[in-house]
């Protein structure tokens, strides 16, 4: 009982190392990122700028919002950059209950996983944001001005490219979890139904805003992902690892 508690202690303490290691990450790309604070919120606004009728322009109502603003944004950037980091200190964080012909797929994992984490983001940005942009300041008329506050932009904007991102795992996640056993394809495939319901809780959960039309083009994405998963496990079938003999 003792060697478990002591276990036990170990792996909290592993935890909180790797913890730290990423809120250290996270603070390196949010002090590098503050110095662009301005330039960063200009690139970030742009998708609804181009759509807010001439003459419009972003507020603030409080004092602090315009300094909130950027400090918020610091950290969403540096949250950004320290992907990298994270995915590194959770493979780490996982490694030691790993076969070490599983250990192999470290790099892949991280590399990728980056890739893909990116790639949700930009997709968010170039792909959603312009659409649903569109559609919601389609409703300004002459009686209903549209004065967008950058405080709740900045919050709808940084946690939906959040969610895009963190979507966008899915195949990289379900990918690494079939390669080390811990899931099948043939289970994938058989609850497909239910990873599309899956699905759209996880888009009501993520996305800002309460509606239909952001729910489905993040519902939409996270099915067409899943779908691109069972591809991958197709084309690189899994070999079970072969047990490591006892010492």
């Amino acid at each position: 009982m003792a060697d478990e508690k002591l276990g036990f202690t170990e792996h909290l303490e592993e935890l909180r190392k790797r913890l730290i290691i990423c809120l250290l990450a996270v603070a390196c790309g949010f002090s590098a990122s503050y110095y662009f604070a301005d330039r960063i919120f200009r690139f970030l606004s742009a998708p609804l700028y181009k759509e807010l009728p001439q003459g419009s322009s972003f507020i603030f109502t409080g004092l602090t919002d315009a300094f909130f603003t950027y400090i918020k944004l610091s950290f969403f950037t540096g949250i950004c950059l320290a992907i990298p980091v994270i995915l590194h200190q959770t493979w780490r964080f996982v490694a030691p209950g790993l076969y070490e012909t599983e250990k192999r797929y470290a790099g892949p994992f991280i590399a990728l996983g980056t890739a893909f984490f990116a790639t949700g983001v930009a997709f968010g940005y170039y792909i959603v944001f312009p659409v649903a942009f569109k559609f919601f300041v389609s409703y300004s008329t002459d009686s209903i001005k549209i004065m967008p506050s950058i405080k709740e932009y900045l919050s709808f904007s940084c946690a939906f490219l959040l969610a895009f991102g963190a979507i966008f795992e899915i195949p990289i996640i379900l990918f690494f979890l079939v390669r080390i056993g811990i899931v099948s394809e043939t289970v994938l495939r058989k609850n497909r139904k239910y990873a599309f319901l899956l699905a759209f809780v996880i888009a009501a959960i993520l996305t800002p805003t309460p509606d239909v039309v952001n729910q489905c083009l993040m519902a939409v994405p996270i099915i067409v992902l899943y779908e691109i998963s069972l591809i991958m496990m197709k084309l690189l079938p899994v070999k079970k690892p072969e047990p490591e003999p006892a010492p």
